[in-house]
């Protein structure tokens, strides 16, 4: 019998139409996602050429004050996306990955990024994870909808109670038909991205999978819970509808809306303005002050002299690190608030499994803030490197030609791939757990009440 009703329900046209449409919607979001890399990756390799012929060009030309080179000299610092960065871009499709830092002032570098379509921002990218958490619902919505509606309104479901013991059990074989066929679309789909965008079968690929399939269940949970009140086909359809509209649209924007609020960031406009004046003040002040001020910081720099005749590098760069310091509580304010922005999302994430499968997502695909923010704090240390680096040869007033520019290549940022695997299961698979424990409960009252009305 389980085999001709999956013959039945497999053999519908409606059914074929709506699987090849999900499965062409699935692939060109793999596609879209394929481009983005393509299009990192070629950004990646125009830096690259863009840095060497950079730093040939100044060098050529500033051959005698390298204090004056370091000025203009950029050094590049990228995140570059790993190839399952494809399936959940987050927010890298905002931020950029990819910094060309100068020695100097740090905090009026690190956050620029390029310029986006406004209208792309507010719709984001149309990749798999999206494909997954907001269009793979609405397919199982119109799959789950009339499973038991269907029966009561054709007249069929006295005969199931009559030929089965249990007729819970006969619901459940009509939904695992259909999760089957929809983990199937969905095991299809992750295939065909691993064969088009070369994901390694790694760690990551498989806690994406994992998600996306306990996400899938605890959708068929949603499901079974609204159809367990045996109403009617429209009100069924209604029921689910409105649940997507609150899970997929309403919940994460209130949840969004939240953490903006409530974590607000008044210090990002506080750090430009002291950044500024911090550096741009220093020319009215004593340069005497602002040197030993800048010798706390660094005192292996007290034995080169200063106070020479020809411009002062020393103080020039002391006034640029100066800016950066007394910017800094404001900068390490604001970057503990979107910390705490994306750790109040991930607890709140818990409750609702479409905000912790896209959390997740990102996570796994390392596009997400808590990534974002890693790389920021890495490239603090990036520039950190750089001055320790330039200047001793600057204050030294060592020769442009004796630096080995051909060394100074792009430096990557790897961040270590940590995946929390009770904290991407347990959420999704207790919310599954619970939405079926209560469908069951309330398939069996409802059904014990319709018994009794009918024996009266």
């Amino acid at each position: 019998m389980y085999k001709l009703a999956f013959h039945n329900f497999i053999r519908s046209r409606s059914v074929w139409v709506a699987l090849v449409l999900f499965f062409t919607a699935g692939g060109i979001s793999i596609f879209i996602g394929r481009q983005f890399l393509l299009k990192q990756e070629a950004a990646i390799q125009s830096v690259t050429q863009s840095q060497k012929e950079h730093i040939e060009r100044n060098v050529k030309y500033i051959k005698n004050e390298f204090g004056l080179l370091m000025y203009y000299l950029k050094f590049a610092y990228i995140h570059k996306p790993a190839p399952i960065a494809a399936l959940a871009i987050g927010q890298q499709d905002v931020n950029t990955n990819i910094q060309s830092l100068t020695i100097r002032t740090l905090e009026a570098q690190r956050y620029d990024t390029d310029l986006y379509n406004p209208y792309n921002l507010m719709t984001g990218n149309f990749d798999l994870s999206f494909v997954i958490i907001c269009l793979f619902p609405l397919l199982i919505i119109a799959f789950n909808f009339n499973v038991l509606s269907s029966e009561k309104e054709g007249g069929t479901w006295p005969l199931v109670k009559l030929q089965s013991a249990q007729p819970l059990r006969f619901i459940f074989q009509k939904l695992s038909i259909r999760f089957i066929v929809v983990s199937a679309l969905l095991f299809s789909l992750l295939g065909l991205a691993k064969c088009i965008i070369g994901i390694p079968l790694d760690a990551a690929f498989a806690a994406f999978s994992l998600m996306a399939f306990l996400y899938i269940l605890v959708w068929f949970g949603v499901s079974f819970l609204i159809i367990s009140l045996h109403k009617s086909t429209s009100v069924n359809a209604l029921l689910l509808l409105s649940a997507w509209v609150l899970l997929c649209l309403l919940t994460p924007g209130m949840i969004n809306n939240y953490v903006t609020a409530r974590y607000a960031v008044p210090e990002a406009y506080n750090t430009l303005i002291k950044q500024r004046d911090g550096y741009h003040t220093k020319y009215d002040r004593n340069k005497d002050s602002t040197v030993q001020t800048f010798f706390q910081y660094y005192p292996e720099y007290k034995k080169y002299v200063w106070d020479k005749p020809s411009f002062n590098y020393i103080w020039f760069y002391a006034m640029q690190h100066l800016g950066d310091e007394e910017a800094g509580a404001d900068s390490k304010a604001m970057h503990l608030k979107l910390k705490q922005r994306s750790q109040v999302s991930a607890a709140v994430g818990l409750l609702f499994p479409t905000t912790h499968a896209q959390l997740q997502f990102t996570n796994i695909a390392h596009t997400g803030i808590q990534q974002h923010l890693a790389y920021l704090d890495s490239t603090a240390r990036f520039h950190e490197g750089l001055r320790r680096n330039f200047y001793p040869k600057i204050f030294g007033d060592s020769a442009v030609e004796s630096e080995n520019w051909a060394r100074h290549v792009p430096a990557y940022f790897n961040a270590p791939v940590n995946i929390n695997w009770l904290e991407l299961i347990l959420p999704m698979l207790t919310v599954g757990v619970v939405l079926f424990g209560i469908g069951v409960l309330v398939f069996k009252k409802v059904e014990r009440g319709s018994t009794f009305n009918t024996n009266n």
